[in-house]
C-alpha cells in the first residue's frame, strides 16, 4: 500500500464514470508497474464519481470539461487543503483530437515527481549558457503518438532520471519509457521543457523541440503553481 493517496475525481460531463474508471485502472498500473520501478514513487488511486466527495487529506486528479486557461489541456495546482491537485480538461482534449487519458497520465506522473513545482536541474547547455531545467518528466516526450497502451488505454511516455544527467552514459542507456528519446535533455517532436537562462533577465520560458509555439500545451494559468518557478531568480 502506497503512502500517497490520490482521489481520481470525475467532474466532467463528457466522460462517463465507467470510462473514467477504466482509465484510472490503467493509470494505477502505469504508476505501480512502470513509473515506480524507475522513479521510486508509488501511489494508490481511488475513484470518486460524480457528486461524491474525495477523502480528506488526499491529492486530487480531477477530470473537467473545458480548460480555464486558453490552450491548456491540463495542469497541476493545489487543493483547498493545500494538497497537490492535477486538472484534466477532457472536453478541450476532444476538441483538439487528443486523448484525455494521455493528459491524465501526464499530469499524474508530473504531480508525483514534483508535487510542489520547485525542483530544477542546473546545466550548461551546448553554448555554455547556465540554465535551469524544470523537473518535468513528461514534457519532453508528451505527444500522443509517443505514448503507449495499457489495457487498450493510451498513456503518456515519460523520461527516466538519465534524461536529466548530462554526463556520458553507456550504450543502451534508456532515457524514456518507450525508447523514443536518444540523449539527455533531448526534446522529441512536439516536446518542450521549461527553462531559465540564468545570465539573462528573461526568467522562465518554454524551450520547444521545434522553435515555434504550439496551438496547445500543458501549462497553468497565471497564479497556478507552475508559475511559482517565475519567482526563482
Amino acid at each position: 500500500m502506497a503512502s500517497i493517496k490520490i482521489a481520481f475525481i470525475n467532474a466532467s460531463t463528457v466522460v462517463p464514470d465507467p470510462e473514467a474508471q477504466r482509465v484510472m485502472a490503467a493509470l494505477q498500473r502505469q504508476v505501480s508497474e512502470h513509473y515506480a520501478k524507475v522513479w521510486g514513487i508509488d501511489a494508490d488511486l481511488q475513484f470518486v464519481g460524480k457528486g461524491k466527495n474525495p477523502p480528506a487529506g488526499s491529492w486530487w486528479l480531477v477530470i473537467l470539461d473545458n480548460s480555464d486557461e486558453a490552450g491548456a489541456l491540463g495542469y497541476h495546482d493545489l487543493t483547498q487543503e493545500g494538497m497537490p491537485l492535477g486538472k484534466i480538461f477532457a472536453g478541450t482534449d476532444k476538441q483538439y483530437g487528443s486523448e484525455w487519458s494521455v493528459t491524465a497520465s501526464h499530469e499524474l506522473l508530473e504531480m508525483l515527481e514534483d508535487p510542489d513545482i520547485n525542483l530544477t536541474v542546473f546545466r550548461l547547455n551546448e553554448n555554455d549558457d547556465p540554465m535551469l531545467y524544470a523537473y518535468e518528466v513528461c514534457d519532453a516526450c508528451e505527444a500522443d503518438k509517443f505514448g503507449y497502451k495499457i489495457d487498450n488505454i493510451l498513456v503518456s511516455d515519460f523520461v527516466y532520471p538519465s534524461w536529466f544527467e548530462d554526463f556520458e552514459h553507456p550504450p543502451g542507456t534508456k532515457y524514456d519509457q518507450e525508447g523514443h528519446v536518444k540523449a539527455a535533455f533531448e526534446l522529441i517532436e512536439d516536446g518542450y521543457i521549461g527553462v531559465n537562462k540564468l545570465d539573462s533577465c528573461i526568467g522562465w520560458s518554454q524551450l520547444y523541440a521545434k522553435q515555434k509555439d504550439r496551438e496547445y500545451k500543458m501549462r497553468p494559468s497565471t497564479g497556478a503553481r507552475r508559475e511559482r518557478r517565475g519567482a526563482l531568480r
